[in-house]
């Protein structure tokens, strides 16, 4: 497959110095630099995933209870209003 990338002439030098230096070609160095990216690229769970559930409060199963949660809130609600 053929790809056109549009480069800023700072990031083209810098790509041809590197290359003159490796001794290698443009298409050989950008297909490189996409297989690390893609070996290391993570999805957004991935991500954010040692944060997922930190910051409970000590209330642990807040998603498996909500119908519970919420129907308490909306009763105690209806209880104010009289």
């Amino acid at each position: 497959m053929t790809l056109t990338v549009k480069l800023d002439p700072d990031l083209e030098s810098a790509l041809e110095r590197r290359c003159a230096a490796d001794g290698a070609t443009k298409s050989a160095l950008v297909q490189a630099a996409l297989r690390d990216y893609l070996a290391r690229a993570r999805s957004p769970y991935e991500l954010g995933e040692d944060l997922f559930g930190r910051h409970t409060s000590g209330r642990g199963g807040l998603s498996a209870r909500r119908r519970e949660l919420y129907a308490r809130l909306t009763d105690a609600k209806r209880r104010a209003r009289g």
